[in-house]
Protein backbone atom coordinates (compact mmCIF):
# COMPACT_ATOMS: atom_id res chain seq x y z
CA UNK A 1 0.00 0.00 0.00
CA UNK A 2 1.26 3.83 -0.79
CA UNK A 3 2.08 6.23 2.13
CA UNK A 4 2.45 9.35 1.37
CA UNK A 5 5.69 10.86 1.83
CA UNK A 6 6.02 14.11 4.56
CA UNK A 7 8.07 16.53 2.97
CA UNK A 8 8.51 20.00 2.55
CA UNK A 9 5.96 20.71 -0.60
CA UNK A 10 3.58 17.68 0.28
CA UNK A 11 0.78 18.26 2.75
CA UNK A 12 1.27 17.61 6.33
CA UNK A 13 1.40 14.95 8.56
CA UNK A 14 -1.41 16.22 10.90
CA UNK A 15 -3.31 17.25 8.21
CA UNK A 16 -3.12 13.81 6.84
CA UNK A 17 -3.41 11.91 10.22
CA UNK A 18 -6.95 14.33 10.51
CA UNK A 19 -8.21 13.07 6.97
CA UNK A 20 -7.96 8.85 8.04
CA UNK A 21 -8.90 9.86 11.44
CA UNK A 22 -12.19 11.07 9.48
CA UNK A 23 -12.63 8.28 7.20
CA UNK A 24 -11.65 5.88 9.81
CA UNK A 25 -14.75 7.79 11.70
CA UNK A 26 -17.00 7.63 8.49
CA UNK A 27 -16.06 3.77 7.87
CA UNK A 28 -17.10 2.84 11.55
CA UNK A 29 -20.33 4.47 10.76
CA UNK A 30 -21.12 2.41 7.39
CA UNK A 31 -19.52 -0.83 9.37
CA UNK A 32 -22.27 0.05 12.09
CA UNK A 33 -25.09 0.56 9.76
CA UNK A 34 -24.07 -2.35 7.78
CA UNK A 35 -24.29 -4.37 10.97
CA UNK A 36 -27.59 -3.17 11.65
CA UNK A 37 -29.29 -4.59 8.32
CA UNK A 38 -31.72 -7.37 8.65
CA UNK A 39 -30.46 -10.06 6.85
CA UNK A 40 -33.49 -12.71 7.42
CA UNK A 41 -34.69 -15.88 5.76
CA UNK A 42 -37.83 -14.48 5.16
CA UNK A 43 -36.54 -11.80 2.84
CA UNK A 44 -35.53 -14.78 0.61
CA UNK A 45 -36.86 -17.74 0.72
CA UNK A 46 -39.14 -17.20 -2.31
CA UNK A 47 -35.91 -16.63 -4.47
CA UNK A 48 -35.11 -20.64 -4.17
CA UNK A 49 -33.64 -22.88 -1.40
CA UNK A 50 -30.08 -21.39 -1.79
CA UNK A 51 -31.00 -17.16 -1.93
CA UNK A 52 -31.02 -16.85 1.57
CA UNK A 53 -27.10 -18.45 2.69
CA UNK A 54 -26.28 -15.96 -0.78
CA UNK A 55 -27.38 -13.28 1.06
CA UNK A 56 -26.01 -13.98 3.75
CA UNK A 57 -22.54 -14.68 2.41
CA UNK A 58 -23.12 -11.35 0.19
CA UNK A 59 -23.73 -9.34 3.57
CA UNK A 60 -20.39 -11.25 5.20
CA UNK A 61 -18.61 -10.20 2.29
CA UNK A 62 -19.63 -6.57 2.32
CA UNK A 63 -18.78 -6.23 6.19
CA UNK A 64 -15.47 -7.93 5.44
CA UNK A 65 -14.74 -5.62 2.86
CA UNK A 66 -15.24 -2.28 5.05
CA UNK A 67 -13.11 -4.14 7.48
CA UNK A 68 -10.40 -4.40 4.74
CA UNK A 69 -10.74 -0.84 4.36
CA UNK A 70 -10.85 0.03 7.87
CA UNK A 71 -8.02 -2.28 8.57
CA UNK A 72 -5.86 0.02 5.77
CA UNK A 73 -6.48 3.07 7.08
CA UNK A 74 -5.26 2.61 10.40
CA UNK A 75 -2.14 0.72 9.00
CA UNK A 76 -1.35 4.58 6.93
CA UNK A 77 -2.64 6.36 9.96
CA UNK A 78 0.26 4.24 12.10
CA UNK A 79 3.23 4.53 9.51
CA UNK A 80 2.23 8.17 9.36
CA UNK A 81 2.94 8.35 13.04
CA UNK A 82 6.46 6.73 12.91
CA UNK A 83 7.55 9.42 10.43
CA UNK A 84 7.27 11.80 13.87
Amino acid sequence: MMIPTIHLNGTGAETLKREIEAAVDAVGTAMRAVANMTVHGRDYYPQGPDAFGRALTEHQNRRMRLLSVLDELVEMYNKLEEVK
